[in-house]
């Protein structure tokens, strides 16, 4: 369900502040991530150094993939990019839990994803990433399950809505986006370690970011002025989620290999899909739908990053890296700023601890 609206939705101030990020130059730019991996910003439909573009599809970048025996929680999965993740995975047989707040809403999914894959094997429990009550429960009631877990999708997400506080009393889209994940991970680490320990298969933790996290709040993240409503600024409170997702999928990726854990942790940029997180964004939304099956991503092309990242063998020990379009990215600064991402780290204990 989490995508990346942003380019469209503050065109003036993305002008201002990051123009060069959605413009790259028709010149590729080559980086090295941390992995060693080979990046080079690609306009439009150009393919990459993976050999997949902004135009592959999730089926695309898995295709020819036997994922059969792996079991995976993707949250958000009742619609957008979330439903065509499960889908997709459940495709390449992967056992799939999806995580939805609405329980009618999942069950359709499911029953349409077995409809078209008979031999699917697709869950449905409830989970509420807002809360944090939510969350325990979830996490309590897959552990004693006794399933195995090999994949974790942080997907679910809200986008600028107006000012609101969560059940927990903390600014909706940090909880959401940002913390609920933040404690599903830290609830689920053991059952991912037992799993990758028994099966010698690696495990996989997937931060589904966006593109905005480089228009956060200036400071990066309000560790003091998280539920100021006088100071809430909409995009900068998405912007600021979403850089979250990215400082979380580091620090645990940092810790993971201390730990020696045979478990990567990234985080992605979808792109830019037209989905129900334009809900808080009033008639602007029906502008976007329109323009949007011109020149955005469809649902199958938005998936592909979460599913390649996921999946991809040659993915295999690759761990604090950023991906979009199907190849490995560069973050912004703050997002590298480990400081930042050991301090953000503490700060959610904190709160996951009230």
């Amino acid at each position: 369900m989490v995508t990346c609206a942003f380019r469209l939705a503050n065109v003036s101030e993305l002008s201002r502040r990051r123009r060069s990020v959605f413009l790259p130059s028709s010149n590729s730019r080559k980086i090295v991530g941390k992995s060693g991996l080979s990046q080079e910003m690609w306009l439009f439909g150009r393919k990459g150094p993976s050999g997949f573009s902004s135009a592959s599809t999730a089926e695309e970048v898995t295709n020819g993939i036997d994922a059969s025996g792996l079991t995976a929680i993707v949250t958000g999965a009742t619609s957008g990019i979330g439903s065509e993740t499960a889908r997709v995975l459940a495709l390449r047989g992967v056992h799939v839990v999806m995580g939805v707040r609405n329980m009618v809403a999942g069950k359709e999914v499911k029953e349409t994803i077995v409809k078209q894959i008979p031999a699917a094997k697709v869950d449905a429990m409830e989970l509420d990433l807002s809360s944090l009550a939510s969350v325990r429960k979830f996490a309590s009631e897959f552990t004693s399950s006794g399933r195995p877990l090999n994949i974790l999708i942080n997907n679910a997400g809200v986008m600028a809505p107006p000012f609101k506080l969560s059940q927990d009393n903390i600014e909706l889209q940090f909880a959401t986006n940002h913390l609920g994940h933040f404690l599903l991970a830290n609830l689920l680490l053991d059952t991912m370690k037992k799993t990758a320990r028994e099966t010698k298969r690696e495990g996989r933790i997937v931060n589904v970011s966006s593109e905005a996290h480089r228009i956060s709040y200036e400071e990066g993240i309000r560790f003091d002025k998280l539920n100021d409503r006088e100071e809430y600024k909409r995009w900068g409170a998405y912007g600021q989620s979403k850089l979250a997702n990215v400082l979380h999928a580091n620090e645990l990726a940092r810790r993971l290999k201390d730990e020696g854990a045979n478990i990567t942790a990234n985080s992605l940029h979808p792109g830019v899909i037209t989905t129900n997180l334009f809900r808080h964004l009033g008639v602007f939304e029906g502008m976007v739908s329109t323009l949007g099956r011109l020149v955005l991503k469809n649902v199958q092309q938005g998936a592909s990053t979460t599913c390649y990242v996921a999946l991809r063998p040659e993915l295999k020990g690759v761990s604090g890296e950023y991906f979009s379009d199907n190849n490995l990215a560069k973050a912004s600064a703050k997002a590298a700023d480990t400081d930042l991402a050991k301090k953000l780290w503490q700060f959610s204990l904190d709160l996951i601890k009230k």
